[in-house]
């Protein structure tokens, strides 16, 4: 190594080191939790490490994707046992990459087309929904069940049509969806499945003889890495796939509809840049400027991705502690369940909570509305369970009073149930005894 190579490793390392010295400083402060002290229901969760990486790439200036974000990709797909992923901005976009790269004619008879139908649910986050309706599809809303608060499979056949061509839906607050019905209908009838695993990262379920990651075992899966998230790199998300075609599909729609499937900074990985024709294009057109798709550009940045891969390999002991954060508040509120429906695990699932919901009863005399304002003056933040029944949202004013564009299968009672009577509370790994005790004792002293 010569004196500059030398001198540039001895400067990195010294800006790596003043960070840490930073982050010691500033960020590993623990406070000493006090009953009244704001508790959030998520938060981010880093040390050092996540410094370290950011700083690291944050030197080489590199901004889009580079080394940083090809580890997480071969991580991220090894750690759910699946061969592909796309890192991507976030994971709305990777809900709407998902969608759309079924939607590609390379796909044939199997694409979506404009006016197709998609299963999916009402008590949803709407980026689950909103690329299907974006597109022109027709999502078919279906009630849940409680208390898993995923979709009610016993509706699946009534929903079925010959515009039926894919099933779309999240594993609500990391609680797995019965996995093993929803494939089989979509096997037997031929439709795609996605799962929005935005919610669920490190869940497993136990499907044909062996435990899985959720998010592996339909066609397409994605996550989000938001702060109050699994694992967290700010904003981003990914797409993952066992597919080869559904990868390059994925791919192409992120990145501007290119036909080029060549990483950042590359050219001529196809060794034909310059030999072949596409469309009515003259022959020999630059392969990198072909594009076969209307597409977008919703590619991640390096440096979100080396905090990713620091949150990823924290991502075991992450879902231990929401296990067992969610495990506490379960145990401890048992004695409520005559006035609220208290969560319960999805039957073969092992879920990585990314929270705790409650339903007030009906008939118990308590009101979900005075609940949470109780909560939340005492310092407890609350959520609801995102949209409620979405198709009761401004949204869908026009499509509501058009009676076009959504067909609801059923009468949608349970949903209508949760938008009014659930909220939830937080699980998160930087929850502490003190906050869950806490909690536990502030919902007891309104209820009982």
């Amino acid at each position: 190594m010569n004196d500059d190579a030398l001198r540039e490793v001895e400067l990195r390392e010294a800006a790596i080191k003043a960070a840490v010295a930073y982050y010691e400083q500033c960020h590993n402060v623990e406070k000493q939790f006090a009953p009244g002290d704001r508790i959030s229901y998520a938060g981010r969760v880093f040390d050092e490490r996540e410094i370290s990486n950011l700083v690291d790439s944050s030197l080489d200036f590199w901004l889009t994707s580079g080394r940083y974000v090809e580890r997480f990709e071969r991580d991220l797909a090894a750690y759910l046992g699946l061969e592909y992923c796309s890192l991507v901005n976030s994971g709305s976009s990777a809900n709407l990459l998902a969608f759309m790269a079924l939607t590609s004619n390379k796909l044939g008879e199997r694409r979506i087309k404009r006016g197709d139908e998609v299963i999916t649910v009402a008590a949803a986050f709407p980026t689950t929904v909103a690329p299907i309706i974006q597109y022109g599809a027709v999502p078919v809303f279906l009630d849940v069940t409680l208390p898993t608060y995923n979709i009610d499979v016993t509706l699946l056949e009534t929903a079925l049509s010959d515009r039926t061509k894919a099933v779309m839906i999240a594993h609500t607050l990391g609680n797995p969806f019965d996995l093993a019905t929803v494939r089989a209908f979509c096997d037997k009838h031929n439709l795609w499945l996605i799962e929005d695993n935005c919610d669920a990262l490190g869940s497993k379920y136990f499907h044909k003889g062996i435990w899985r990651s959720t998010g592996a075992i339909g066609h397409i899966g994605t996550s989000s890495f938001y702060p109050p998230h699994h694992i967290t790199m700010g904003e981003g998300g990914a797409v993952y796939t066992e597919d080869p075609l559904l990868k390059r599909l994925v791919d192409s729609f992120r990145d501007w509809g290119r036909d080029c499937w060549c990483p950042s900074g590359r050219d001529n990985s196809c060794s034909n840049r310059f030999g072949q024709q596409f469309g009515e294009l003259p022959f020999g057109y630059d392969h990198k400027y072909v594009y076969s798709h209307f597409g977008y550009n919703l590619k991640a940045t390096e440096m979100q991705a080396a905090i990713g891969c620091a949150q990823l390999e924290k991502l075991d002991s992450f879902t231990n502690a929401r296990k067992i954060n969610w495990q506490m508040l379960r145990d401890n509120l048992i004695g409520l369940e005559d006035r609220l429906v208290l969560p319960k695990a999805t039957e073969n699932s092992d879920p990585s909570w990314f929270g705790f919901l409650l339903t007030v009863r009906e008939g118990s005399g308590l009101q979900r509305d005075k609940i949470v304002k109780h909560l939340e003056t005492s310092g407890i933040q609350t959520r609801m369970l995102f949209a409620g029944n979405l198709i009761k949202h401004p949204c869908f004013d026009e499509m509501r009073k058009d009676g076009t564009g959504y067909r609801v299968v059923g009468q949608l009672s349970v949903t209508d149930t949760i938008t009014k009577d659930t909220f939830w509370i937080g699980v998160y790994p930087g929850m502490t005894d003190e906050m869950l005790a806490y909690m536990v004792k502030t919902i007891k002293d309104y209820c009982l």
